[in-house]
């Protein structure tokens, strides 16, 4: 069934990773038999800091076992031609107990983001790991990474008043709109989204995600 696997024993390996659940960084997939579904995993983790998938594993944890390698050539396919641009995987299968096989499918942080994935409709979306969800990523997040992508932010330039207000307002909230930035700065919508694009190309600003959607934050890393 599985004549082009070679999996290594890896049952403790696998119940250990298995242990910490779903989260930020890690999936679990019975199954991969829908392609859209898979490549908003892949760009999810490659615009955040990179994750793994777990294939033949239940969403409770249960091992269940690869089905078919068809699962490889999915994830694969999803990878190459439904991922822009490209993701590269890393894929190891694992022989676990009672012989039942894990393939391990480790997706770096993308050097070039933001990765976009095709739907079913066929737009081209991008996507962002919260937690253990895959989050349509907020508008202004993705102008940021083009803007860095751009070489645009290689210098710290200086900082604009409007700038530093709203790094000011940032630094005394937990996380801001983009409307309570505009009324903090007294500048329209249109120019406070720009405002906010530069300042997280440069990384003094970030996204956090909230219950009620992404909010700014200063980014005190």
């Amino acid at each position: 069934m599985f004549k082009d696997l070679k999996a290594i024993k890896g049952k403790y390996y696998i119940q250990r990773l298995i242990d910490e659940g779903e989260h930020e960084h890690q999936d679990f997939k019975f199954q991969v038999s829908d392609v859209h579904k898979i490549a908003h995993s892949l760009s999810a983790f490659a615009n955040n800091d990179g994750g793994r998938l777990l294939v033949g594993v239940k969403d409770n944890g249960t091992i269940a076992g690869l089905r078919s390698e068809e699962d490889l050539y999915v994830l694969e396919f999803a990878a190459q031609l439904y991922c822009r641009p490209a993701v590269e995987l890393e894929m190891t299968t694992f022989l676990c107990e009672g012989g039942a096989v894990v393939l391990r499918a480790v997706i770096p942080r993308a050097q070039e983001r933001p990765v976009r994935c095709r739907e079913a409709s066929g737009i081209w979306q991008a996507y962002y790991r919260v937690a253990d969800e895959n989050i349509v990523a907020h508008p202004l997040m993705v102008r940021a990474w083009e803007r860095s992508a751009s070489g645009m932010e290689g210098e710290l330039l200086s900082v604009s008043e409007p700038e530093s207000a709203m790094l000011r307002h940032l630094s005394t909230v937990q996380g801001a709109t983009p409307e309570d930035l505009m009324r903090a700065v007294r500048l329209s919508l249109r120019s406070t989204e720009n405002l906010i694009v530069r300042l997280a190309a440069m990384g003094l600003v970030t996204f956090r995600h909230t219950p009620s959607g992404f909010v700014m934050a200063l980014n005190v890393d």
